[in-house]
């Protein structure tokens, strides 16, 4: 089973990569799946590649639903 969070484009350079925002943690992702996604719409990524656009407020929801989860850890 594979968890996907949502991440969203802080800015995006000529040659097709993305800095992205996973609550916090950044990367860098290639936008060769999803060329027109651009600084503000949130992506699901995979293996370094955006694979999809996700609906604003579905992914914000999903993002607070994993923090909810994560201060709930009893392991904490």
């Amino acid at each position: 089973m594979c968890v996907a969070i949502p991440g969203e484009i802080i800015a995006v350079d000529p040659g097709g990569t993305a800095e992205v925002d996973f609550g916090g943690v950044r990367r860098s992702i290639s936008l060769a799946l999803v060329p027109d996604a651009g600084p503000g719409d949130f992506v699901i990524v995979h293996a370094g590649f955006a694979l999809h656009r996700v609906d604003p407020a579905e992914a914000r929801e999903t993002r607070a639903l994993f923090r909810e989860l994560l201060d709930d850890d009893p392991a904490d």
